[in-house]
């Protein structure tokens, strides 16, 4: 039986200091605990994931291996320790601007995360996905609200979780959108993470910020992901260019936040686009009214001013793959607007100098790309910089579908793509949404935090000075 919101809340918050306080190996077991049991269940799961979104096997299976891996990455941070970022000051009389005292600064779990799970990626980012992750690791129980369209999926995935012997209200899954806006306004959530719709994820962001008390909210709202082919990259890699494109803007029939659904390209290699964009089969989407609303804003950014149809099937109900183009003339800004789906809008150039203005006035993005021959880097400084001041990671000669667990990813950028551009949703950089600083002023050593003791029991990293 699922819990109502208000248990769910209240059982997170009575974990949650017991959370906090587990040594590094003990959250780092249920970690690698939860990975195995949900490898133990992975025929059952994925068989359930490609019932409820048509995504394929070998897509889901490979999407399973990914968040298997990332709660073991996070298993290893939480025994690494260095997030907690621990300072020490030692006393000292003669410090330049009076005496010191005993300082002693680390960072701990915020409390209890509730998680908005997202529909396009029923493993990565759902009930056992990052955001989970990366807040257990944090030491913060969390409440999953599950996606609407996986249910059967998410269901199976807590029961995984469930048989991995959690601590109870470590992790609870409730069910159903007035759960979820009931749980974000519980006075004991702390913070909340959410992948999804910009309409969805500012409504949500909206409640968090006008509670009595206000949390971080941490929405990852999608993009158009721009673009950028130079002249040179198109008269020299023209085709491989245009496979490239259409491989990318296709792939999971394009329901990916770093879909590149705005491409500035040379005119000359538009109808190359198009020929590959043509040769797309098409795929099925996640439901009917992922469908639907696709279908709804193609049409919709096709009536705009100055866009004409390339690439668009006979059959207007037809979810194929759909390619527009426009001219920098005509193009305005206020197309940017993710259409999430298999559609791109090519805006032809032809002076490389007009650009930067241009992608200067975007609206924030997830991903940047820039397309060009090794020795045109030297005089691209000016576009490179305006694309790194739009976006939270920017790419060289590469698509930006496919977002790596690693270390150094950066999955987040400048507003309306995130809520929180200096923070990510993938790598483990992203534990530091769920952590908060406090300094101990001279405090007993017996009632400091573990990483901030001198003998160090957790053997996590210090600062001392």
């Amino acid at each position: 039986m699922t819990p109502t919101p208000m248990t769910a809340v209240d059982s997170a918050v009575s974990a949650a200091p017991g959370w906090a306080a587990a040594p590094p190996e003990t959250r780092a077991a249920a970690l690698t605990s939860v990975a195995a049991a949900l490898e133990d269940a992975r025929a059952d799961l994925v068989a359930l994931a490609d019932e409820e979104t048509r995504l394929g096997e070998a897509r889901l299976n490979g999407e399973l291996t990914r968040t298997t891996f990332q709660l073991a990455m996070f298993a290893d941070v939480v025994r690494a320790g260095a997030f907690h970022d621990a300072r020490i000051d030692r006393p000292d009389p003669d410090w330049p601007t009076g005496p010191r005292p005993d300082l002693r600064r680390c960072r701990t779990a915020v409390g209890p995360v509730l998680v908005f799970a997202a529909s396009n990626f029923p493993f990565a980012f759902s009930v056992a996905g990052g955001d989970t992750a990366s807040a257990w690791a944090a030491g913060c129980p969390v409440v999953v609200k599950a996606h609407p369209g996986h249910p059967r999926l998410s269901r199976r995935t807590a029961e995984a979780i469930r048989a991995a012997g959690l601590p109870d209200g470590v992790f609870v899954l409730v069910e159903g959108e007035d759960a979820g806006v009931a749980a974000l306004r519980h006075p004991g959530v702390a913070a909340a993470a959410f992948t999804g719709s910009q309409r969805g994820g500012l409504a949500l962001a909206r409640i968090a910020a006008e509670r009595p008390v206000p949390i971080p909210f941490y929405a990852e709202m999608g993009s158009v992901n721009p673009s950028v082919v130079t002249p040179r990259a198109a008269r020299t890699r023209g085709d491989e260019i245009a496979q490239g494109y259409a491989a990318s803007l296709t792939l999971g029939a394009g329901q990916f936040c770093t879909n590149p659904g705005l491409l500035f390209a040379p005119a000359g290699l538009v109808d190359r686009l198009a020929l590959r964009v043509r040769d797309v089969p098409d795929a099925p989407m996640l439901n009917d009214r992922i469908g639907s609303a696709f279908l709804a804003g193609a049409d919709a950014l096709a009536a705009r001013p100055g866009v004409r149809r390339l690439v668009w099937p006979d059959d207007p109900s037809s979810t194929a793959p759909r390619l527009l183009a426009t001219d920098l003339d005509a193009f305005d800004a206020a197309a940017a607007e993710e259409c999430f789906g298999p559609l791109g809008l090519v805006v032809a150039y032809e002076r490389p100098s007009d650009l930067p203005g241009v992608l200067a006035a975007l609206p924030g993005q997830l991903t940047a790309s820039l397309h060009a021959e090794p020795d045109e880097a030297a005089g691209l400084a000016p576009l490179a910089a305006v694309l790194a001041g739009r976006a939270g990671r920017v790419l060289w000669n590469q698509w930006p579908t496919g977002v790596s667990v690693t270390h150094a990813m950066q999955h987040g950028g400048p507003y309306p793509a995130t809520t929180a551009p200096s923070t990510t949703s993938v790598g483990t950089a992203a534990i530091d949404r769920f952590l908060r600083p406090v300094a101990f002023q001279g405090w007993p050593r017996e009632l400091l935090p573990p990483p901030l003791r001198d003998d160090n029991p957790w053997n996590v990293p210090q600062d001392v000075r």
